[in-house]
């Protein structure tokens, strides 16, 4: 079942790029006292994530911040080495990446998706979501396309 609004975020232990490399982060711990924006997207450096969707985040991450948000995650089942590539070709260093590489997080929130008939395996749908001390204020899916998960609809509903 896909959480919804007023649901607790999950705590799963994923991975994200550190000084040393990977390392293991709680999404217990990342959500905790904070407002949290977090977006998925189905596969770092695919072209609707990295021409639309991503970019939208990096433009407005400073409206994002300035809304009293602490942080904006980046999501995608994908392994660190590549979400932190992935965050240096886009620009966006200003964003916690996470990298849900056996979709453990996806499957946790119910944003899994067989993804396997394009090769791609199990993934995540397109979401974001605004979560405050890890309870969801809101929570956008996209089926096709960026809309309800664009960083323009974020802003509209912080």
């Amino acid at each position: 079942m896909t959480i919804a609004k007023g649901d607790r975020i999950p705590d799963v232990t994923i991975k994200t790029n550190g000084a040393e490399g990977p390392q293991d982060i709680s999404t217990g711990d990342l959500f905790a006292g904070k407002r949290v924006v977090l977006f998925a997207v189905p596969g770092a450096f695919t072209p609707g994530c990295s021409n639309t969707h991503m970019p939208g985040f990096v433009i407005n991450a400073d409206k994002i911040f300035g809304k009293g948000v602490d942080t904006i995650a980046c999501m995608a089942v994908n392994d660190a080495f590549v979400m932190d590539a992935w965050q240096k070709d886009q620009n966006a260093r200003a964003f916690t990446m996470l990298a849900d590489g056996n979709a453990e997080f996806a499957r946790a929130l119910g944003t899994d998706m067989d993804a396997s008939g394009g090769g791609m395996g199990t993934r995540s749908k397109r979401f974001a979501l605004i979560a405050n001390d890890g309870v969801i204020e809101y929570l956008g899916i996209d089926a096709k396309g960026v809309e309800a998960s664009s960083a323009e609809t974020v802003l509209a509903h912080l």
